[in-house]
């Protein structure tokens, strides 16, 4: 199977990919809050969620649910509530499907077999790169995570497996999303890739599924949906969008020991997680896995004095960004990139 654990994004023009979401908090192994209460962690950032069947111009697909929309479908699915998803009903960020005796119908699905390719010779960013997965367009319907059910709730339901043989197997190579451990079809789960960062000033975990943008989806590991773009919207962050605000570095300190580390240029370079700083948890009501990243430069002087320290809190960057301390790529201002990430927070602690 495919696997480039660097969990990151995005060039100096634009680009990158980040976090997720959650429900109700609940006590998990090790002292950690679980907010997808059905989500089960393992020691080495995995964890394992239940698998969905679905269908897909007739064929079989397999999905998981991370968010709803409604807080009653989220409890009684075990995972996070954002009613910031229901801003993105009747846009083509979201898939209208049908229910028929309880399996989803999904209009388009993925191409899970295109080779990851991520070169970086000179380090962040990639000079070639291309996503191991794509969603499809089939009659004018674009792949989306996002649906619609009949009721009008909108999950997050993120496609991970497609059975493209309809043969009843999988080919974890070919035909499911590259950060998937293994896929127990029989007894309907699936173990995934985790990725670290922080919310609120604390530790937290999520998954990567999905990005609008071809580098971020290449350099997350993450299928590439570009109809997430039509999500409100743009800079957003509040009970009126769809979407939460992410700050990733591009130029934070590096060294794998070291414990001022963070940013692209850190996950190119050491190969561990970016670190991306997450405005919301899943309990607040601004939380949403739709995550609209902030690209973030520290100036030349808060690097040569070595000020360019690790972040924890979405608030400070954008007080440093004030304090010209923090800018945009190329000294642009500091704001939204222009795409989007779906990365649902599963746990903190």
């Amino acid at each position: 199977m495919r696997n480039w654990r660097t969990w990151t994004f995005v060039a100096i023009i634009a680009a990158l990919a980040i976090p997720m979401a959650a429900l109700a908090d609940g006590s998990a192994d090790g002292g950690r809050t679980l907010f997808i209460r059905s989500a089960v962690e393992h020691p080495g950032d995995t964890v394992t969620f239940p698998l969905y069947r679905g269908t897909s111009q007739g064929k079989t697909v397999w999905y998981i649910v991370l968010d709803s929309s409604d807080g009653n479908d989220a409890s009684a699915k075990g995972v996070n509530t954002s009613q910031k998803l229901a801003n993105a009903r009747g846009t083509t960020a979201v898939q209208h499907v049908n229910v028929v005796n309880g399996v989803v119908d999904f209009p388009a699905s993925v191409d899970f077999s295109p080779q990851r390719v991520v070169q970086a010779p000179n380090g962040f960013p990639p000079s070639v790169f291309q996503a191991g997965a794509v969603g499809q367009i089939v009659g004018g319907v674009a792949y989306s995570p996002l649906i619609e059910l009949p009721g009008g709730t909108i999950e997050n339901a993120p496609q991970i497996a497609f059975d493209a043989n309809g043969d009843g197997s999988i080919d974890l190579a070919t035909e499911a999303a590259d950060k998937v451990v293994s896929l127990d079809v029989a007894n309907r789960r699936v173990t995934y890739r985790e990725t670290n960062g922080f919310a609120r000033t604390n530790p937290v975990k999520y998954i990567s599924t999905d990005s609008s943008n071809p580098l971020a989806a290449a350099l997350e590991d993450a299928t590439l949906a570009p109809a997430l773009d039509a999500a409100p919207f743009a800079g957003g962050d509040g009970t009126d969008s769809a979407r939460a605000s992410l700050a990733a570095f591009v130029n934070g300190q590096t060294g794998a020991a070291n414990p001022q580390r963070q940013g692209l240029n850190s996950a190119v370079a050491d190969g561990l997680d970016p670190l991306n700083v997450l405005a919301w948890r899943p309990t607040q009501g601004r939380y949403s896995p739709l995550w609209d990243v902030h690209l973030a430069q520290w100036s030349a002087q808060a690097v040569a004095s070595g000020a360019n320290t690790r972040q924890t809190e979405f608030a400070a960057v954008e007080q440093l960004a004030e304090n010209g301390t923090v800018t945009g790529p190329g000294g642009a201002a500091f704001g939204p990139s222009g795409f989007i990430v779906d990365c649902p927070i599963v746990s903190q602690g």
